[in-house]
């Protein structure tokens, strides 16, 4: 058991609590809905009724989640899609699948510097 959930089963609040565990994350909010940021740079958000997420992953990162499994991690529409913009249904993913897509989400998006702190601890 991950962050208090069971295995397959993932809640918004425990979306949001990892999200807000990497160094210097923030919860702010865009178009309705909140997102997590790392020093302005959104690497996650959960959508308008906090039934899905979205993780911005690296696009290669983003093609093996999606082939993981299909219907549960898929890209977003248009631009946002092909650039790595991956959603991902709640109620049907698996905590350390989803996890492991938020740690590269906020490694992209975080300066390098600061990958360097979170790596030494």
């Amino acid at each position: 058991m991950l962050f208090g959930i069971r295995r397959s089963t993932v809640t918004a609040k425990a979306f949001r609590k990892f999200a807000l565990s990497f160094p210097e994350a923030t919860e702010g909010s865009h178009m309705g809905h909140a997102d997590f940021r790392v020093r302005g740079k959104i690497f996650a958000t959960l959508g308008p009724k906090e039934d899905w997420g979205t993780v911005k992953l690296p696009p290669d990162e983003q093609a093996d989640l999606v082939d993981e499994d299909e219907g549960v991690y898929l890209p977003a529409k248009g631009a946002w899609g092909r650039g790595g913009c991956t959603i991902v249904r709640l109620r049907d993913a698996d905590a350390k699948v989803v996890q492991k897509a938020m740690v590269a989400a906020w490694r992209k998006a975080a300066p390098k510097g600061l990958v360097v702190e979170y790596d030494a601890d």
